[in-house]
C-alpha cells in the first residue's frame, strides 16, 4: 500500500516535472495549449511570481469563474505555490450567486473568462462591482465587496481589469529569494482550495481543503485506475468541481499522465478527443456517458484506445456501466464515491475488482480512510448488509466549512467522523452499495423505499434514456413513488408498462404510483440531478391526491 505523502501541490508538481520532463502534461484540442510537464511547471512558476508581484500572497483568497480554460489549470497550480486559497465558482452561477460567493469567500481577486452559456460575464461583474470602472486598476474599493482588489480577464481586455497576459510582467518585482521563501513557508496542512458545493439546496458552502487532502486523494485515485505516464485522460467534467480538480487534474499530475481537457462537455467533443488524442481514459457523470452512448454519431468513432475512467458525481446505473464497458471499450472503468467534504473520494472500485463488483458496488474504502455504516438515529455502527448512513474518517476529511452559518448542524462529529447523509450498506468483504440520500428516501406508509433501486430497474426498460425517482405527496400514505422518465429520441413509452416492469421485478410497494415524462432532467453544472426541483414539479403536476 502507498504511504500518505506530506507534500504541497507545488512540490508535487515539481517532482512530476523532474520525473517526466519531456512527457506531455496537457493538450487542448480547442485552442493552442500543449505543454510537457517541464514546460507546465515553468509556466506555473512565472504566473506564481507575477501574482506575488501584483500583491497576492500567502493567506489571500482568489476566486475563479470560468470553464476549463488552460488559464484555470495554470492558475490552480500557481496559487498553490504561493499559498493563495482558490475559491472555485460554479459556472452555472448567475449574478446574485456570484456576488454571494465573492462576499462569503473574502476573495481579493477574481479571475474570469468571457462567456458562460447565457451569461454575460463582463456585464455581470460590472453590475456587482461598478467601482471597477472608477477605481485604480488593482485597487478596487467596494463597500459591498470589501476584500476585492482586482479582476483578471482570461481573454478580452476590459476597462478596470487586468488581462491574464499582464501577470508575468509583475514577476520582475519579485526576487528569486522572495519567491523561494514563500514556497518554503507553506505547510501541507494549509487550506489551499475552497470548493463551493453545487448548491442543489440552500446556500453553497465553502469546503476548506488542504494540500494533503487533495494530493493524497488524487494519488490514490490514480493508483486505483492503474495510471502511469503512458495514460491520457479526457477531462469533460468541470474543473470547479472536485471531480475535475482531484479525480482528474491531481490523479494525472501525481502519476505523470497527460490531461486532455475540454472547455465544456458535449458528446461530440468527447468522442473526437478520445479518437484523435488516443485517450486511454475518460471521466464523466452518468448523464454524460448516456449522452455519448445515445449520440447519433456514436458508431462513427474509434474507442479502441480507451481502457479506464471514472463514473461518479451521481448514482451510477448498472446498465449504463455495463454499456460503457462493452460499447466504449472501457473494460477497467471504475466508480468513486464521496463528496466535496471528503476531497472527494471515500470508496472506489479499482481495475483489480471484478466486473460484477465494478458494476454493482462503489468499491471499498480508500487507503488510510476509515468508513462505517451508522444508524442515523443513534449513531451506532451497523453490521454487514444493513442500510444506514455512510460515514468516513481520515486524511480526506475537510478542515471544515468557511464561515459556517450560525445554527447549522455539524457534519463532522466529536470523534472526527464525516456524516455524508448518504444511505449505504456494506457486504462482508467491505464493498459498499449506495442506495440513496437520507433526505431523498421515500417513506410510503412506514416503508422506506430507496429511489436508486427503482431507478436501476427502470433503466433496464427498453426505450428509457434517463430517469429519476422522487417522492410525490399522498394524503393516505404520506408519500408515493413517482418516476420522472426521459425517453430515448423518437420513442414513445407507456407509463403502465413501466409500472408493470417495476412491479414484476420488485416488491409491490416500490411500483411507481406515477410515471411522468420529461425531455430532460434538471442538472447542476457538475451533472447532479436536482431532485428538489423535480419534487416541486411533481407536486404541481400531481397535487395532493388521495392514493388508492
Amino acid at each position: 500500500m502507498s504511504e500518505l505523502r506530506n507534500i504541497t501541490i507545488g512540490q508535487m508538481l515539481e517532482e512530476t516535472a523532474g520525473r517526466f520532463p519531456t512527457r506531455q502534461a496537457v493538450k487542448y484540442i480547442e485552442m493552442e495549449f500543449d505543454k510537457t510537464w517541464y514546460e507546465l511547471n515553468n509556466k506555473v512558476d512565472r504566473i506564481a511570481r507575477g501574482l506575488l508581484g501584483m500583491g497576492l500572497g500567502k493567506g489571500d483568497h482568489a476566486a475563479v469563474w470560468a470553464t476549463n480554460y488552460p488559464q484555470w489549470l495554470v492558475l490552480f497550480f500557481a496559487v498553490a505555490k504561493i499559498g493563495v486559497v482558490l475559491a472555485t465558482v460554479n459556472t452555472n452561477y448567475k449574478e446574485h450567486e456570484l456576488e454571494y460567493l465573492l462576499k462569503h469567500s473574502d476573495a481579493k481577486a477574481l479571475f474570469v473568462c468571457d462567456g458562460l452559456k447565457d451569461i454575460d460575464c463582463e456585464k455581470t461583474i460590472y453590475s456587482i462591482c461598478p467601482e471597477i470602472l472608477t477605481c485604480e486598476k488593482g485597487d478596487i474599493r467596494s463597500e459591498k465587496l470589501p476584500f476585492l482588489r482586482m479582476v483578471v480577464s482570461f481573454e478580452n481586455r476590459y476597462e478596470g481589469m487586468y488581462h491574464w497576459n499582464d501577470i508575468e510582467k509583475f514577476g520582475v518585482l519579485v526576487s528569486d529569494q522572495k519567491f523561494r521563501a514563500v514556497r518554503d513557508s507553506l505547510d501541507p496542512d494549509d487550506v489551499i482550495v475552497m470548493q463551493y458545493t453545487s448548491g442543489t439546496t440552500g446556500f453553497p458552502k465553502g469546503v476548506m481543503l488542504t494540500h494533503n487532502n487533495l494530493v493524497n486523494n488524487g494519488r490514490f485515485t490514480g493508483d486505483g485506475m492503474g495510471f502511469t505516464e503512458n495514460d491520457r485522460l479526457c477531462i469533460p467534467v468541470p474543473f470547479f468541481h472536485c471531480f475535475g480538480v482531484t479525480l482528474a487534474i491531481l490523479a494525472c499530475a501525481t502519476h505523470g499522465s497527460a490531461m486532455v481537457p475540454l472547455l465544456f462537455y458535449t458528446p461530440m467533443k468527447v468522442m473526437h478527443a478520445v479518437e484523435y488524442e488516443r485517450c486511454t481514459a475518460v471521466h464523466g457523470v452518468p448523464t454524460m456517458f448516456i449522452g455519448i452512448l445515445e449520440h447519433r454519431d456514436f458508431e462513427k468513432y474509434d474507442y479502441s484506445s480507451l481502457r479506464t475512467g471514472i463514473m461518479a458525481g451521481a448514482t451510477c446505473p448498472a446498465k449504463v456501466m455495463s454499456d460503457v464497458m462493452t460499447k466504449m471499450n472501457m473494460r477497467d472503468i471504475v466508480i468513486v464515491f464521496g463528496q466535496t467534504e471528503s476531497s472527494p473520494g471515500c470508496t472506489m472500485t479499482t481495475v483489480g475488482d471484478s466486473a460484477e463488483r465494478r458494476v454493482n458496488t462503489v468499491g471499498r474504502a480508500y487507503p488510510f480512510t476509515e468508513t462505517k455504516i451508522a444508524d442515523p438515529e443513534t449513531g451506532c455502527e451497523l453490521g454487514p448488509n444493513t442500510p444506514g448512513e455512510f460515514c468516513a474518517r481520515g486524511y480526506c476529511v475537510m478542515k471544515g466549512y468557511y464561515k459556517p452559518e450560525e445554527g447549522s448542524l455539524p457534519v463532522i462529529d466529536a470523534d472526527g467522523w464525516l456524516h455524508t447523509g448518504d444511505v449505504a450498506e456494506a457486504d462482508e468483504h467491505g464493498y459498499y452499495r449506495i442506495t440513496g440520500r437520507i433526505k431523498d428516501m421515500i417513506i410510503r406508509g412506514g416503508e422506506n423505499i430507496s429511489p436508486k433501486e427503482i431507478e436501476d430497474m427502470i433503466y433496464t426498460f427498453d426505450g428509457v434514456k434517463d430517469v429519476a425517482v422522487v417522492a410525490a405527496p399522498s394524503r393516505v400514505y404520506g408519500e408515493e413513488v413517482c418516476a420522472v422518465v426521459v425517453p430515448k429520441d423518437g420513442v414513445t413509452l407507456d407509463p403502465d408498462r413501466i409500472r408493470a416492469h417495476v412491479g414484476n421485478n420488485l416488491a409491490k410497494h416500490k411500483e411507481p404510483k406515477y410515471v411522468v415524462f420529461a425531455d430532460e432532467l434538471p442538472l447542476t453544472a457538475s451533472g447532479k440531478i436536482q431532485k428538489y426541483l423535480l419534487r416541486e414539479r411533481v407536486k404541481k403536476i400531481i397535487g395532493m391526491e388521495d392514493s388508492e
